[in-house]
């Protein structure tokens, strides 16, 4: 190095940089290209026995070297001048640099080093490639469902929603051959608050009247009152064998002890899980283990000729269950790693981006609640949790409680779960209703149905103080260990109030209450174990199975392969293709649950009218000969004009009347039916003309 190189000022930063900085070869001849794009190596030129400086980057371009002038570069004369491009680093010391790194380059290889590329990469090992490429082509092998079908198979499966899809239950679906059926589920759903005098809805039977001979089984998948509800109204109809496991079964046994059916408890076919049942001709049927808010739940294998279509029922996955029963993910990998042909699973979480926590994180805060609680806890939840009722008793006995069951289906239902062994507590820690007003409060459990507010139950009975056996103190504790179902929020806030008004404290912590349905994350794992080749999600409304298609398109199926559908939808499914075939007829039918009696629509239609618009009846005696009025019309209304507007609204029906006689078409005085319905025309156009409201109009035309 020159004096010149030695002397320069340099800082403590730079010198660090430079200590970390790798050399590089400065007059390394592949840097250099000509115009032509052709690499030229160019060697410095030496002026007064110092080198010129090699070519360097501004702002990402090369800026080409300094110019000799009087036999000095420009480099040259700056030698000892600071730097003033970005880093502020000294020319003197790039330059000394470059020299060092030419030293190092001549005494360490000459030129091979000078013309391997910096950084370049090691040679490929063959070997490691084709491992590579290898597992590439596993991996492809085995997320490709399509190579775990038979392509050429000619066999059809259809499957058609009748209840479920564009709703929160009510699930029902038809799944069929060419020459068999079998229906999966047969729920109830429950009206809204325009459905008057509606107790419970049922799906519209009448698609499955038109293939009741093709149908070979009713499947069912857990004992939901959404999915087992409305067997005992089909059976009134149609009876098919059933098959399930025990607790569903003993259910709908209960159910059909109610309606008088204890003849049909004969179709039962009680069944074992992972075990393979021939149904039919057409059919092998499979029940896997789910976990759900209800014990003995079940997903459904169903192998047709077409291939295997899994229905996932209602699910969460839950590893730390009560009884220790986890779901049998071994059975979705057994069938994913032997190719599923569809999947249908459930929606009802599918924006829930936190994983559904285990039943067993309950545990704490009913400890919690009955630590605290100075007088007697009224607990309520949904009446087929079995497992949250196990912890509520397991507590109360903790904590020296009596129980007390309040309500029929809780009952009922616990009834048939120690029965069949589901669980198992002493007699003597249960007390009957009206043995609770002789006990010490803080020696008593009632567990009692009602939590979504419903008014003939027993919780809000007691909450009017309309319970024969039980009132509220200003000590008592109510918990409500459940969420509100949509629809419901209403009744559980009405009930709430009267709770506060006699003097109880709520507990409504969120804690309190785990769901039961599968989130984002427990839906991924399922479709990743399962990998269909198509997918169709259900149960829920459509916002609830767009989210899910959403999510199964992250998890690789393709868009094309995801179908929609809605209730009465028939969807045709091949190892080739899937589409929409048909639309056949479905809905809803209504009924009383007092006398357990279908309602016809008409009638509810006719009482969202008089809910809606009011009523008018209209009767009247007509001359046949001069189509005048014989008597003064009776006009009577209901919800359309208050009580003191009555006599002018009946002279204006009146007028109106007359003027539809006076204008009467020739020959319709004749046919007494057709008059009415042009006189109810007549009368619902002028009240819209005035009021705006389309009024149930009841007229009533006697002719003599």
């Amino acid at each position: 190095m020159s004096d010149s190189q030695n002397n320069a000022p340099k800082s403590e930063e730079q010198g660090e940089k430079r200590s970390t900085r790798p050399n590089r070869p400065r007059n390394n001849p592949n840097r250099n290209r000509s115009r032509s794009g052709n690499r030229q190596p160019r060697e410095p030129k030496a002026v007064d026995g110092n080198r010129v400086a090699p070519e360097k980057e501004v702002d990402g371009n090369r800026k080409p070297a300094a110019k000799e002038v009087d036999g000095n570069s420009d480099q040259s004369r700056n030698r000892n001048r600071p730097n003033r491009s970005k880093g502020n680093r000294p020319n003197q010391n790039r330059q000394g640099g470059s020299a060092q790194n030419r030293q190092g380059s001549s005494s360490s290889g000459g030129n091979k080093n000078r013309n391997r590329r910096r950084h370049a990469p090691a040679p490929t090992d063959q070997a490691l490639l084709d491992c590579a490429m290898r597992n590439q082509e596993v991996q492809r092998e085995r997320l490709n469902p399509h190579n775990k079908l038979d392509l050429n198979a000619t066999a059809k499966v259809r499957i058609t929603p009748l209840g479920g899809l564009g709703e929160i239950g009510g699930n029902m679906m038809v799944m069929e051959t060419d020459n068999e059926a079998i229906l999966i589920d047969v729920g109830m759903s429950f009206p809204d608050e325009t459905m008057h005098g509606v107790d419970i809805l049922v799906p519209d039977f009448s698609y499955v009247r038109e293939i009741k001979n093709k149908i070979v089984a009713v499947i069912i998948t857990h004992a939901h009152e959404d999915h087992i509800g409305a067997v005992p109204y089909l059976f009134k109809e149609m009876q098919f064998p059933i098959y399930g496991t025990a607790m569903p079964l003993a259910m709908i046994g209960n159910k059909f002890d109610e309606h008088n059916l204890k003849d049909a408890r004969r179709f039962f076919r009680p069944i074992e899980k992972r075990k393979v049942y021939k149904i039919g001709n057409d059919f092998e049927i499979e029940w896997m283990h789910i976990t759900h808010s209800i014990i003995d739940s079940s997903s459904v294998a169903i192998t047709t000729a077409a291939g295997t279509v899994i229905h996932t029922g209602d699910f969460k996955i839950d590893h730390t269950p009560i009884d220790g029963y986890t779901t049998d993910l071994h059975r979705y990998a057994y069938y994913g790693e032997k190719g599923v042909l569809c999947l249908l699973s459930d929606s009802t979480n599918s924006y829930n981006k936190e994983i559904t926590p285990s039943e067993l994180s309950v545990a704490p805060a009913l400890d919690r609640v009955f630590a605290k609680a100075e007088g007697r806890i009224i607990l309520s939840t949904f009446s087929s949790n079995i497992h949250r009722l196990q912890q509520a008793i397991q507590y109360g006995i903790k904590y020296g409680r009596k129980v007390c069951v309040i309500g029929r289906s809780m009952e009922r239902n616990l009834e048939v779960a120690m029965q069949y062994k589901y669980l198992e507590f002493p007699k003597n820690i249960f007390v009957d209703a009206d043995d609770v007003s002789r006990m010490n409060d803080k020696e008593v459990l009632i567990i009692t149905t009602g939590s979504q507010g419903e008014e003939n139950s027993a919780l809000f009975r007691t909450a009017i103080g309309e319970h024969r056996h039980i009132k509220i103190k200003p000590t008592d504790l109510v918990i409500l260990s459940s969420r509100a179902i949509p629809g419901n929020e209403g009744g559980i806030s009405q009930m709430m109030n009267h709770l506060e008004k006699a003097g109880a404290r709520i507990a409504r912590d969120r804690d309190l209450h785990v769901s039961g349905h599968a989130s984002i994350e427990e839906q991924k794992l399922l479709l990743r174990l399962v990998q269909p080749k198509f997918f169709m999600p259900i149960h829920g409304e459509y916002n609830h199975v767009m989210r899910h298609k959403e999510t199964a398109m992250q998890c690789g199926i393709p868009e094309r392969n995801i179908l929609l559908m809605g209730d009465g939808d028939t969807i045709e499914v091949t190892p080739k293709y899937m589409r929409k075939a048909k639309t056949v007829k479905s809905g809803k039918t209504y009924i009383d649950n007092q006398n357990n009696h279908m309602i016809a629509d008409d009638v509810v239609v006719d009482r969202q009218k008089m809910a809606s618009d009011g009523m008018v009846m209209i009767i009247a005696q007509v001359s046949q000969s001069d189509s005048r009025l014989i008597s003064k019309p009776r006009v009577t209304s209901f919800g359309i004009v208050p009580d003191k507007q009555d006599k002018a609204f009946a002279q204006e029906m009146e007028d109106v009347l007359e003027h539809f006689l006076v204008n009467l078409k020739p020959g319709l005085i004749e046919n007494a039916k057709a008059m009415e319905n042009d006189l109810r025309a007549v009368v619902r156009k002028h009240i819209y003309r005035k009021m705006k409201k389309y009024p149930l109009i009841v007229p009533n035309v006697f002719v003599s």
